[in-house]
């Protein structure tokens, strides 16, 4: 969905348990009372951020508390996974807002588990990603049968880091289907997600990437 103002990001939140706004980094956000989790060093967002967090968040809370996690995609892995249960299950009086300007480099266990608001003017704002990248992108989303297994083919023909690149593809898919729902409202755009997530995390998984993208997209 798309929002129009960044005020309404608290009303939008508290009926939320867990929300991703994507709005451009250089916009200011401010939520009262919130609890920020941000890098301490400008690199990532730590595991023992997250416990501490999860600490806090363990005596129940009787008014609302909102956890705002800027940059979310600084989130390492270890920290990401350490919140997938409480995102998922976060209590009545508890809201995650998870805030970003790159929605495809969340993890697809995060994004499974959160409503996605879009600042309406970052409609036409481009996706952040290689030019080649989001062809790949692009011919995935549309590609069937013999197409598909060139796609995957062309995919893993790279020599170094095929498993990194082939999961930034499937996540810059993914985040274009998002898009194009939003703005479309046909649901044919988000009954392809499911598929493009189990892609994704099959090859996460280590799993063989050709044989992921070809059995999930197919």
């Amino acid at each position: 969905m798309f929002f129009d103002n960044i005020n309404e990001i608290t009303e939008i939140a508290s009926r939320c348990g867990t929300a991703i706004f994507v709005v451009p980094k250089d916009v200011e956000i401010i939520i009262k009372n919130a609890i920020v989790l941000q890098p301490e060093e400008k690199t990532t967002i730590t595991i023992e951020q997250v416990k501490a967090i999860l600490q806090r968040l363990a005596v129940k809370q009787v008014t609302n508390q909102y956890i705002v996690i800027r940059p979310a995609e600084l989130l390492n892995i270890e920290a990401a996974n350490a919140l997938l249960k409480i995102l998922e299950e976060p209590g009545d009086k508890v809201h995650f807002l998870l805030i970003t300007d790159s929605p495809s480099h969340l993890l697809r266990t995060i994004l499974s588990r959160a409503a996605i608001y879009f600042l309406k003017n970052t409609k036409s704002q481009d996706i952040i990603a290689d030019a080649k990248i989001k062809d790949l992108a692009k011919r995935l989303i549309v590609a069937r049968g013999a197409d598909l297994v060139a796609v995957a083919d062309e995919i893993t023909k790279k020599k170094i880091g095929a498993r990194a690149y082939a999961m930034e593809i499937i996540g810059v898919a993914i985040e274009m289907l998002y898009r194009t729902y939003f703005i479309t409202n046909k649901e044919v755009f988000l009954k392809k997600i499911p598929r493009f997530l189990a892609a994704y995390e099959g090859i996460s998984r280590n799993g063989h990437i050709k044989l992921q993208i070809v059995a999930n997209l197919c």
